[in-house]
């Protein structure tokens, strides 16, 4: 009888095949099989002047009407719905990558914010927030001691 040598990669090189296996068909993003769709978050850009706070966030095919902000001094909570078309097709299957459903954003700001003069553009599936900064933030003065 021979003996063999265990090699722990092997395993693990099966088991990454089998997940790699799970993405390529599917199935994670799917809900036609059982499986929770993956969630969709809109990506987001955070910038900031002396004067304001700029929030850009990517949501392309979502409607205005769709989408709900609310905005504490610290903060900055978005919601919203990309809803799904519906089409049909007679002469084939369709595959879709696109992702469809509720999202929320929470997201925390660099300075108090004055929230009741808060402007908002939305256009080409961009959310422009310009967001001034509250008047204590922009004359704060911060002592800084050597030690």
């Amino acid at each position: 009888m021979a003996l063999l040598r265990y090699n722990p990669w092997t395993e693990m090189n099966a088991l990454q095949r089998q997940i790699n296996q799970l993405f390529d068909d599917g199935v994670l993003t799917t809900s036609e099989r059982g499986l929770k769709e993956a969630i969709f978050a809109p990506s987001a850009e955070l910038s900031e002047t002396d004067e304001a706070v700029m929030l850009k966030l990517e949501l392309p095919g979502v409607k205005a009407e769709d989408v709900d902000i609310q905005a504490t001094k610290e903060a900055i909570y978005i919601t919203g719905e990309r809803k799904k078309e519906t089409k049909s097709e007679e002469n084939g299957v369709t595959r879709s990558e696109f992702r469809y459903g509720k999202f929320s954003r929470f997201i925390g700001l660099p300075a108090l914010i004055d929230n009741t003069k808060i402007s908002a553009e939305y256009k080409d599936g961009i959310l422009n927030l310009t967001l001034p900064k509250a008047e204590e933030e922009k004359h704060k003065v911060v002592k800084i001691t050597l030690g």
